[in-house]
């Protein structure tokens, strides 16, 4: 995993809006994991879920980085640089 990004000076939270992604929860669609902005605390479901919108809002909003919200799982992502790093 990549030790350092250029992106980290952008991480404003570790707190999440939600409890699940936040779109899904408007529609009652379903995830299979969630992913948090790390710029915003958007919560939203990885791109093995049907609506991907993680990965929208990135593409919405610009915000680069995620980490996961899974249990177990400290590993954040920037979507800028494709790389993984490890978060709390």
């Amino acid at each position: 995993m990549a030790a350092s990004c250029e992106h980290f000076s952008e991480i404003h939270t570790y707190s999440g809006n939600t409890v699940g992604c936040e779109e899904c929860l408007k529609t009652g669609d379903k995830w299979v994991h969630l992913r948090l902005c790390l710029t915003c605390g958007h919560v939203g479901c990885c791109d093995s879920s049907p609506n991907k919108h993680a990965t929208k809002h990135f593409h919405e909003t610009g915000h680069p980085l995620i980490k996961s919200v899974e249990p177990g799982e400290t590993w954040g992502w920037c979507y800028v640089d494709k790389k993984m790093f490890p978060a709390i």
